[in-house]
């Protein structure tokens, strides 16, 4: 052992159990190193270079809500594997792994509070479950909590970030897209707003349903927006595709999205959105 291990070591304040992955955070973007607590206080988001790394529901209802109180609402049951699919290894085995990984009981978590003063119902999609693929339980997370919305009379706001469709269960993933568009018609005959948040990333499937049907479509910055990947689509058409080509700069920048909005200001954009979209009715 070196002598600067031994003083390190002999420091009362630093725990010997406390890592230095514990202690730093290495952004993904310029690789800065930053104390994980200026990292988790910013927002997850780089105070060197602005980069928004990828968050799960929990820490985003957080961030989102007043006062940090909210409700979760229940996981609808489903049919789990129903296809009794194998590949490398089984799709039930898969499936423990990611609950074990992220603690959630599948990709996507509704929650009810108040986003500055105002109900909204909030669905969160989580990339670190199995890519945030979207699968049966996905698609009855989003029609449940369109219909929460419903009976609340409240917005729904949902937070997609995706691989796209889960292959684990073929044929039915894919019929999750007109499932939730079915149910997004049922909001919009209630006149409730539908929001949609793209995170990093959301591609196939979901960008190709539900992520793009929202009455207002807002984007994190540098966030990845797309149905098929950059190098498939130049090897299709056989053409250099243009730098930033399906992020949410770029996207705006064509007319796909209404606009980019910083982390930082997301909730009082959303709450003013609300206030828009869904005047309370004694205001007028």
């Amino acid at each position: 052992m070196s002598w600067i291990d031994k003083v390190r070591n002999g420091i009362p304040f630093l725990p010997k159990r406390q890592s230095d992955d514990q202690l730093w955070h290495k952004c993904k973007s310029c690789e800065a190193m930053v104390f994980t607590r200026e990292w988790a206080d910013n927002a997850y988001v780089c105070p060197r270079c602005e980069h928004h790394d990828r968050i799960g529901p929990q820490e985003r209802f957080i961030l989102l809500f007043d006062r940090n109180e909210y409700q979760r609402l229940p996981s609808p049951e489903v049919r789990e594997d129903p296809l009794k699919f194998k590949d490398s290894k089984k799709y039930t085995e898969r499936m423990k792994q990611a609950r074990a990984k992220t603690g959630e009981k599948d990709a996507l978590i509704n929650a009810k509070g108040k986003i500055e003063g105002r109900t909204c119902i909030v669905g969160v999609q989580d990339f670190a479950f199995m890519g945030g693929s979207m699968g049966i339980a996905v698609g009855a997370a989003v029609v449940a909590g369109l219909r929460a919305a419903i009976a609340e009379k409240a917005p729904y706001i949902l937070f997609t970030a995706a691989g796209g469709a889960r292959m684990q269960e073929g044929i039915l993933s894919l019929m999750q897209m007109p499932k939730t568009t079915v149910a997004l018609a049922e909001m919009k005959e209630a006149g409730l707003p539908y929001i949609v948040v793209l995170t990093d990333p959301t591609t196939g499937g979901v960008t190709a349903s539900y992520a793009m049907l929202g009455d207002v479509q807002i984007a994190e910055p540098g966030a990845l927006i797309g149905f098929a990947g950059q190098r498939v689509i130049e090897q299709t058409i056989r053409e250099k595709l243009p730098d930033g080509f399906q992020r949410a700069e770029y996207l705006l920048e064509h007319g796909m999205i209404d606009m980019v909005v910083h982390r930082h200001a997301l909730k009082d954009r959303l709450g003013r959105l609300v206030d828009y979209l869904a005047p309370e009715k004694d205001a007028a």
